[in-house]
């Protein structure tokens, strides 16, 4: 650990439980331990953060005794905010301890800089998710009933963080808020990036940010795919731009594979699984993604692909889920699919 972390983590230990209840918001004070789940701000008993000095150690340490993790404060404002890069705990840290940036150092000549994880990269975008827990019994799980949708806990490509890291583009402001994080995969299964989908306090709706969902890595090509087999022949599939308009298709047909593209210009450039025979585009009301819609069109018929566009009844397909429901959704689809696809896809009657 560098000096400059060293002395980070002794300022943080002299205030070791307000660091806990602003990191470790599910925890609690016992005695002179800080009882929690685990470094993510999971709920639980099996972490214990050392609240003053004594005899074992100084304030701050911290071992989760069901995964023999171990670590300082550091490491807690790392996990729970689910940040990468050093430079972004360190002013993590000094935001919370008031404390000034440091002013950047020139290096020597001939220097070379350590290699780092780019921000934004695939790398970064596979260690979030990482650090990140399944979705079952959190507020992702809520938020995602909360708009109709139900998925198989064996979705591979959905996560949640309790204390996502976010920053004001414009103020460079920077809170943690709970967040949907959703992998963005090859067809091999590989994680190219990902889409971090903030929520709000109590899982109900998205966070009240200007921008509540971004997304990160190398996205074109690629998707957020549910009910993919990385390699396996895929003859039928749906497509579309946003998460939630192909979640909710998945909801009422849960054996047909989709992915979600992430914008308009994804969606143009989305690569076929191989085996593809027949591709189900998905189309909102207002038709902005009409160009992504066009192209990916002309290439599934360049490809030997029969693509057929679905059309919801009101906004997108996430508006039909909430407010006619599953089962009229279902009926609306049962015309618009090839008869066989309808047989095996929606479910009977």
């Amino acid at each position: 650990m560098t000096g400059s972390a060293s002395e980070l983590a002794r300022r943080l230990g002299d205030h070791a439980e307000a660091v806990c209840r602003a990191y470790l918001s599910n925890g609690h004070r016992s005695g002179n331990h800080w009882i929690v789940g685990d470094v993510r701000n999971t709920r639980g008993r099996s972490m214990h953060v050392r609240l003053k000095a004594n005899a074992k150690g100084p304030a701050g340490k911290w071992v989760d005794e069901a995964t023999t993790e171990f670590g300082d404060l550091l490491d807690v404002i790392r996990e729970s905010c689910g940040l990468i890069e050093f430079r972004d705990v360190a002013d993590e840290a000094r935001r919370f301890l008031a404390m000034p940036r440091p002013e950047p150092q020139s290096r020597p000549f001939g220097a070379q800089r350590q290699p780092a994880v780019a921000r934004g990269s695939p790398e970064s975008a596979r260690r979030l998710f990482a650090m990140s827990q399944p979705i079952v019994g959190t507020l992702a799980e809520r938020y995602l009933a909360g708009r109709g949708i139900v998925l198989s806990a064996r979705e591979r490509a959905l996560r949640f963080h309790p204390g996502c890291y976010y920053r004001e583009l414009v103020t460079g402001k920077t809170q943690t808020l709970p967040a949907l994080i959703a992998a963005v995969t090859s067809l091999d299964g590989r994680i190219t990036g990902l889409q971090r989908t903030w929520l709000a306090p109590d899982g109900n709706g998205k966070a009240q940010l200007d921008d509540p969902r971004r997304s990160l890595g190398h996205l074109l090509g690629n998707g957020i795919w549910l009910g993919l087999e990385p390699g396996a022949p895929v003859p039928v599939m749906a497509a579309g731009e946003g998460f939630e308009t192909m979640a909710s298709l998945r909801t009422v047909m849960p054996a047909l594979p989709v992915a979600a593209a992430t914008s308009a210009n994804h969606l143009a450039g989305l690569i076929f699984p191989p085996g593809c025979r027949r591709l189900y585009i998905a189309a909102d009301a207002d038709a902005a993604g009409r160009h992504g819609i066009e192209r990916l069109s002309q290439r599934a018929g360049e490809a030997g692909i029969l693509a057929l566009t679905l059309q919801p009844q009101l906004g997108d397909f996430n508006d039909d889920l909430r407010h006619l429901g599953p089962a009229h959704l279902a009926a609306w689809l049962a015309d618009q699919l090839v008869p066989e696809d309808a047989r095996l896809f929606l479910p009977a009657g």
